[in-house]
């Protein structure tokens, strides 16, 4: 990780939190936590000690998304564009191609590219105090970081286009309620129960866990063929892993599995 403490990065337990760290400005995003949540997700991909990972915020908000005092026109007309090629679209291909979980803990408003990163994770736990707000309507600006992608494939086109064109704040238990997010909890245990959650995880024969995840994203754009295609050639290689010799073995000795990743 970069030497910065606007993301803290422990890894513990196969478990890799990355907690965004700039609370005293709703954890918005400028180019140094751009870098070292990177580097987190870089870190996630490289290392196989990290078996699993938990993104949070710090303070009373996941993330407002861009700070816009750092891409202020009045200052000269920014190349938005190129702040997500840069930034935002690298971090999300990280995301979604990372074959380990990916848990998010939402504490408070998550909006704008802070929502969309939120639903780029595998599963997404919020407090019930949490928002999701497509704020880029309030600034005529276009849902990034993956929204315009992410909101119709979750909740349908109606409900993504209401969501997007009004920037209604959505609380976290109609985002469980609508398939937005996998939970809304109490706000004193969010953590708790997300940490718990990644950690099962990350006990688990990560190996297959990755595969499903690319395989249930992919569906999104394959024919029934080709999923069918790809579900034989993943539970070919799935078959070949050593967590699955273990699972088996463990099961038939009555015993508890204890999986490697591998």
């Amino acid at each position: 990780m970069p030497a910065t403490d606007t993301v803290l990065s422990v890894l513990a337990d196969g478990v890799l939190t990355l907690t965004l760290n700039r609370p005293d400005k709703l954890n918005s995003f400028n180019e140094e936590m751009h870098l070292a949540l990177r580097a987190g997700f870089e870190q996630a991909h490289a290392d196989d000690a990290v078996r699993a990972v938990l993104l949070t915020g710090a303070g009373r908000g996941f993330s407002a998304g861009q700070d816009l005092s750092d891409r202020d026109p009045r200052k000269g007309v920014p190349d938005l564009g190129h702040t997500i090629e840069t930034f935002y679209n690298p971090l999300l291909r990280l995301i979604r191609s990372l074959d380990k979980p990916v848990v998010c803990a939402v504490n408070g408003v998550a909006a704008g590219a802070g929502a969309n990163i939120a639903f780029a994770c595998d599963i997404v736990l919020a407090a019930r105090s949490a928002r999701f707000i497509q704020a880029f309507a309030k600034i005529g600006l276009v849902p990034d970081s993956g929204g315009t992608w992410s909101l119709p494939r979750l909740i349908g086109e109606a409900r993504a286009k209401a969501l997007a064109l009004t920037a209604e704040p959505l609380p976290a238990e109609t985002a469980a309620d609508w398939g937005l997010i996998w939970r809304a909890v109490d706000d004193e245990t969010l953590l708790a129960e997300a940490m718990d959650l990644a950690k099962k995880l990350a006990a688990g024969p990560t190996r297959g866990l990755g595969m499903t995840k690319r395989a249930i994203q992919a569906a999104a754009t394959n024919s029934l063929d080709e999923q069918l295609d790809l579900e034989r050639d993943l539970q070919r290689e799935a078959g070949r892993s050593a967590d699955y010799a273990e699972g088996v073995a463990a099961f038939l000795e009555k015993r508890k599995p204890e999986f490697t990743g591998r």
